[in-house]
């Protein structure tokens, strides 16, 4: 009796241990979103209610194109004609300057003043070999005409020449100066000296730099200012040699400023460098949009993807694929009703992710009508 009693009692308790293991290695699967949690165990539950107030959506793969990229970097910047560095020809001390650095000027407006004293004395040179180059002018005439008739010697007629052409050509030095120094010879030849020149803007721009105050002295080496005309603004990018040839222009760019912004902007290769530099790059132009030109400064720096082919493929949204123990799953919609939606779950291989969608590489296994779940939510194994 006893026995049968302990035997009994033996395999009542190997049933419970092997049920308990059981229950214990069955998996758990949940949805979990901020609001609420369904645990299913074959399946994934989610309730109208919890569909709704999270605002998933059911959706069906597409086709998305997915470039092939070059990635490169570069800064924004303008052409040669549309920077200008101001300096002064001759060395003097600033007068007037009003401008300062964000202010727009036109080009032919004044930007600053200097004073120098060397200013009044190549105008007195200038006005006296004015008045010497008249005498001599006519003395050089009147000794050709008497060389041609025979009546002066060779000699006379060469020293008058000699001596009109070496004032005609300081005449015309110190004239090309004043040009130069934007005084007028005109008022100079009338008695009138001044000891200020104005620089002028040759170009169109806003200033961008400035480097003197009233009272400083600058030299012609030194830089009073820098004016820069971002009306053909562009992006100055610099690829590696061993992407060279796959560089073609009418390429779309894609950069962003990695600084202060996430967004992307569109751009188009304009023209390719025809050398390589010591960093075994090369200079690739691209232009873009006008209308979001005016949002950059020169001199930003740039992080750009160049498009050097697109391909489609069929795709979903990234937010439709979930990672369960570093694996990427998908719902499948199985059925619904009044009051829940019943998903099931189904491994993906991914690609590539662009522009917020992920490429599906075992697309054929799935069915062209076969609705899935996206939304921000979590899928949790629990073992």
């Amino acid at each position: 009796m006893n026995y049968h009693i302990k035997y009994s009692l033996v395999f009542f308790l190997l049933i419970i241990s092997f049920g308990c293991k059981k229950v214990e290695n069955e998996s758990k699967v949940s949805i979990e979103t901020n609001k609420s949690t369904a645990i299913i165990n074959e399946t994934i539950t989610v309730s109208t209610e919890q569909f709704q107030s999270e605002k998933m959506q059911l959706i069906k793969t597409q086709e998305h194109p997915f470039p092939s990229l070059i990635r490169t970097t570069g800064m924004i910047d303008v052409p040669p004609s549309s920077k200008a560095v101001i300096s002064a020809y001759i060395g003097g001390y600033i007068k007037k300057s009003l401008l300062l650095i964000g202010d727009k000027v036109k080009k032919g407006q004044p930007l600053v003043t200097i004073e120098n004293l060397e200013f009044i004395q190549m105008q007195q040179d200038f006005l006296e070999i004015s008045e010497q180059l008249i005498y001599l002018k006519s003395e050089y005439e009147r000794q050709k005409v008497l060389f041609n008739e025979k009546i002066s010697s060779k000699k006379s007629y060469l020293k008058a020449q000699s001596e009109y052409k070496k004032i005609n050509a300081q005449y015309n030095g110190l004239h090309k100066k004043l040009k130069l120094l934007n005084i007028n010879p005109n008022l100079v030849g009338k008695g009138e000296f001044t000891s200020l020149s104005t620089i002028y803007a040759p170009i169109s721009g806003s200033i961008t730099d400035v480097s003197i105050s009233t009272g400083s002295y600058i030299s012609p080496a030194d830089q009073i200012m820098e004016i820069v005309n971002t009306e053909h603004i562009h992006i100055e990018l610099r690829v590696f040699e061993k992407d060279v040839l796959k560089i073609k222009k009418g390429q779309k760019v894609i950069f962003r400023l990695p600084e202060s912004s996430d967004q992307n902007f569109m751009g188009t290769i304009h023209l390719i460098g025809k050398s390589i530099d010591e960093n075994r790059t090369i200079k690739v132009h691209a232009h873009m949009d006008e209308n979001i030109a005016q949002n950059f400064i020169v001199g930003m720096f740039v992080e750009s993807d160049i498009v050097i082919q697109d391909k489609l493929s069929k795709a979903l949204p990234e937010k439709a694929l979930v990672d369960v123990n570093d694996q990427k799953f998908i719902l499948i919609l199985k059925s619904k009703n009044k009051d829940n939606y019943i998903f099931t779950k189904k491994k993906i291989e991914i690609g590539a992710t662009y522009n917020g969608y992920t490429e599906l590489i075992n697309s054929n296994s799935i069915k062209e009508n076969q609705m899935f779940l996206s939304g921000d939510y979590n899928l949790i194994t629990e073992e």
